[in-house]
C-alpha cells in the first residue's frame, strides 16, 4: 500500500508550481487527475528541450503517474464538471492567478459548499492576500524578493538566477506538505481547509538566518561567489585534468584529515589554521594552499583519496555524470520509465524513500485526455454516450 493511496487529487495547476505539487503527490500513491484544456493540454508539453524528433521530454516527468482528463474551465459546462469531480475529491491543486477560479465558479467556498472537507492548494507568486496579491509572480520574480538571487553569483557582478526554476518548485513542495498536514487536521475534524502556498514565502523561509542578522546585527549578507563567508575550506579547487573538485573540510578534525592527505600535516597546529574562525579569517590563503595541491591530481583521484580518509568531496556533476555514477545506480536515485513516445525515459526517481511504504514511478507522463472517458466514468458514473455528448459539445 502506497502512503497516499485511495486519496483523490483534481489538479487544476499549469506549468511548474501546480503539476510539481501533484507530482509529489502521485508519486506517492494519489489519484492525482489532471485537467488540461482540450486539444492543447498544459503547456508543460511544450516546454524545456526535445529530442531529435522535437518532442518535449520534460513533460514525461512533471506528467508522470498522474491521469490526464480534458476539460474546458471557461465553459459552463466545463466548470459544471469539474465541480462534480471535485465533490468527489479529497485535494484540488490550482496555481492560477488570484481570483481566476471564482471568476468561473470553482473557488474554495463553492467547492467546499460541495465537499466540506475538500482541501485545496493555492499556489501564487504572492499569496491569497496582501497588497501583492493580484500582481503575476512568476517564480524569477518571486526568487529576486524573496531574497535568494541577491545572493547567486559573484559579489563584483549583477546577481544571477539559478539554472533551474527553484521557487516554483518549493511553492509546489510546500504545497504537497501543507496538505499533508491538512489531511492529518480533517482526519481529527472532518474539515477541509486551504492550503496558501506562495512562492516568495517558499524561497523566504530558505534564508537561513539573513532577516534576523540584519534585525540584530544590521548585517547584509551579500553575493559571494562559490564560498560562504567564514566557511574554509569549503570550495572549488582546481585538478590536473582540469575537472573541479568541491571540497568541505570546515570542522576541525576534517580539516586535520585534510592535511595530513595533503602531506601538510603542520597546517592544523598552524594559529592562522587551527581553529574555525582562523580558517574562515584567511580563508583565502588556506584556498591558495589547497589549491596548489589539488592542481597537481586528477580529480577522481582526489575523490577517491579524500573519501578514504573521511574528507567530504565530490565532483561537479552534470547529467552524464549522474547516469555513470555507481552510487546513484546502486539506489536506484535515476530510474528508467516507460513511456509511449519514447519507449523509456530516464528521471530522477521518487524522494523521500519510506522503509515501509515507499513511492512508485508507475508510468510518464500521459497522452493528453487519455483517462477521460475511465475517469469520468469512475468518479461521476458516466456512461460512453454521456461522454461523447461532452466531447462533441467542445466541452471535454
Amino acid at each position: 500500500m502506497k502512503p497516499l493511496e485511495g486519496i483523490r487529487v483534481l489538479e487544476l495547476g499549469q506549468l511548474i508550481a501546480g503539476p510539481f505539487c501533484g507530482q509529489l503527490l502521485a508519486d506517492f500513491g494519489a489519484e492525482v487527475v489532471k485537467i488540461e484544456p482540450p486539444g492543447v493540454g498544459d503547456a508543460m508539453r511544450q516546454w524545456g528541450r526535445s529530442d531529435e524528433k522535437g518532442r518535449p521530454i520534460w513533460w514525461s516527468v512533471i506528467g508522470r503517474n498522474k491521469k490526464s482528463v480534458t476539460v474546458n474551465l471557461r465553459d459552463a459546462q466545463g466548470q459544471d464538471l469539474v465541480r462534480q469531480l471535485a465533490a468527489e475529491a479529497d485535494i484540488v491543486i490550482e496555481n492560477f492567478r488570484r481570483g481566476t477560479l471564482e471568476k468561473w465558479g470553482l473557488g474554495y467556498d463553492t467547492l467546499s459548499s460541495l465537499n466540506p472537507g475538500l482541501i485545496m492548494i493555492r499556489i501564487t507568486g504572492f499569496g491569497q492576500d496582501g497588497p501583492y496579491a493580484d500582481r503575476a509572480g512568476f517564480a524569477s520574480v518571486c526568487e529576486a524578493m524573496g531574497g535568494l538571487r541577491y545572493l547567486c553569483g559573484y559579489p563584483d557582478r549583477p546577481p544571477v538566477r539559478t539554472g533551474i526554476s527553484i521557487g516554483d518548485s518549493l511553492a509546489g513542495m510546500n504545497g504537497a506538505m501543507g496538505a499533508l498536514l491538512a489531511l492529518q487536521y480533517r482526519h481529527a475534524t472532518g474539515r477541509g481547509q486551504v492550503v496558501d502556498s506562495s512562492i516568495f514565502e517558499s524561497v523566504l523561509t530558505m534564508m537561513e538566518g539573513v532577516i534576523a542578522e540584519y534585525d540584530q546585527g544590521g548585517h547584509i549578507r551579500e553575493r559571494t561567489g562559490s564560498i560562504l563567508p567564514g566557511i574554509a575550506p569549503s570550495n572549488a579547487y582546481p585538478t590536473r585534468d582540469g575537472r573541479g573538485i568541491i571540497i568541505g573540510a570546515n570542522q576541525d578534525t576534517v580539516f586535520s584529515r585534510l592535511c595530513i592527505e595533503m602531506g601538510r600535516a603542520d597546517l592544523a597546529k598552524d594559529p592562522d589554521y587551527a581553529t574555525h574562525r582562523a580558517r574562515g579569517e584567511n580563508m583565502e590563503r588556506l584556498d591558495e594552499l589547497i589549491a596548489q595541491w589539488t592542481c597537481q591530481h586528477d580529480a577522481q583521484d582526489l575523490v577517491e583519496r579524500l573519501a578514504a580518509c573521511g574528507v567530504p568531496a565530490g565532483l561537479v556533476y552534470r547529467a552524464p555524470d549522474m547516469l555513470a555514477d555507481p552510487h546513484f545506480n546502486a539506489r536506484a536515485a535515476i530510474t528508467r520509465v516507460p513511456d509511449a513516445r519514447f519507449g523509456s525515459v530516464a528521471m530522477q526517481n521518487v524522494f523521500p524513500r519510506l522503509s515501509e511504504s515507499p513511492g512508485e514511478i508507475f508510468h510518464a507522463g500521459p497522452e493528453l485526455g487519455a483517462d477521460t472517458a475511465a475517469v469520468l466514468e469512475d468518479w461521476l458514473g458516466q456512461g460512453d454516450a454521456s461522454v461523447e455528448r461532452l466531447r462533441d459539445a467542445g466541452v471535454i
